[in-house]
């Protein structure tokens, strides 16, 4: 049946109004958030097996060191971490930012990266800091959607002890797409001398963060921070809670205070790193007020997690129950991942 002008001219009509009606209720659809996802894993003494004359803190990390730290294990290590970073989006990829620690140098992160399943596409940001046992911190990030701007080591000095040396704090301020992010990765003074005596150390780790934080805010009182790392403390101690001032309420929100997304977490049992057998929630992710928003990038607190899997685990005899699977227990190979397990919090865009 051939249709005629004036019939023509009303089915084109019909075409085009039901066209931009459909155009027009598909863009008041809601759109999908997409996510990424920021990481932090305590690694375990990430050494290469080459030997650094200006540490001697490698030492045992050598092929004929204590340890017996040969290139196949080495290699072995490097795969464990590599099946770890991956396991925590699904064994696909890894998550665009990933803070670490315990590693010696550019190399082992380099290694990392081209001799493992992780994407080549990924960088990293690393300064040698003045560690006694030569471990730094370092950001890993996917280049295809975070860039950096500037970074900087903020060191951290004892007063009340000028000898002593420790990890710098790794500071990167950078785009993740079109939103400035400003990321800080931590590991602060251990317990290994006691409560007592380390808790100031790591009080004073605490306050070097909280002064650069507030010159972030001053700056921009919405500034999106993202801080993580092992603390070495739990959200409730006194380095965490009161120096750095980290909230453990997440409502009302204030985009100039801090929040410890990882206390959800221990009001739930869990934790990140098991001694004696109980579990602690010492590597932790704290954000900004401004990234508890409902605009541009924005998580929530149930989006912070553990990465806990079964084959990171062994049975603990002497303590009961399973704990992480270490690379050593003392200086007896185990050929395990790390002694810590990965936390991770999922960002929404």
């Amino acid at each position: 049946m051939k249709l005629n002008q004036w019939q023509m001219t009303v089915w084109i009509v019909l075409v085009v109004t039901l066209t931009l009606l459909g155009s027009a209720v598909y863009a008041l659809r809601p759109t999908p958030n997409k996510k990424i996802t920021v990481a932090f894993y305590n690694v375990e003494n990430l050494f290469d097996t080459l030997d650094d004359a200006q540490n001697e803190g490698d030492n045992e990390y050598l092929p004929d060191g204590r340890n017996n730290w040969t290139p196949e294990r080495y290699l072995k290590k490097l795969n464990n971490l590599s099946k770890v970073i991956t396991g925590i989006v699904g064994g696909k990829s890894a998550p665009t930012l990933i803070g670490l620690a315990e590693v010696e140098n550019d190399k082992v992160l380099d290694d990392l990266i081209k001799r493992t399943t992780i994407d080549n596409e990924y960088s990293f940001v690393h300064y040698d800091s003045p560690d006694e046992r030569g471990i730094d911190v370092a950001l890993l990030y996917d280049s295809r959607l975070f860039s950096v701007k500037s970074s900087e080591p903020l060191a951290v000095r004892f007063d009340f002890e000028p000898n002593d040396r420790t990890r710098d704090v790794l500071y990167v301020n950078g785009m993740l797409g079109k939103q400035e992010v400003h990321v800080f990765v931590n590991h602060w003074p251990s317990r290994r001398e006691g409560m007592a005596k380390s808790s100031p150390k790591r009080e004073a780790a605490a306050q070097v963060v909280r002064q650069k934080v507030d010159a972030i805010l001053a700056d921009n009182p919405n500034a999106k921070i993202i801080i993580m790392g092992d603390f070495n403390d739990s959200p409730t101690d006194k380095s965490v809670k009161q120096i750095l001032q980290a909230q453990t309420t997440y409502s009302p929100v204030d985009a100039q205070k801090l929040y410890n997304l990882s206390f959800n977490l221990t009001r739930k049992g869990l934790g990140s790193h098991r001694y004696d057998g109980e579990w602690s929630m010492l590597d932790q992710i704290i954000v900004s007020g401004a990234l508890l928003s409902k605009k541009g990038l924005r998580t929530t607190p149930n989006n912070v997690h553990v990465f806990k899997q079964d084959w990171m685990l062994y049975d603990d005899k002497r303590n009961g129950g399973k704990s992480p699977s270490t690379t050593y227990g003392g200086n007896k190979y185990y050929g395990g991942y790390s002694d810590h397990l990965p936390t991770f919090v999922e960002l929404m865009y």
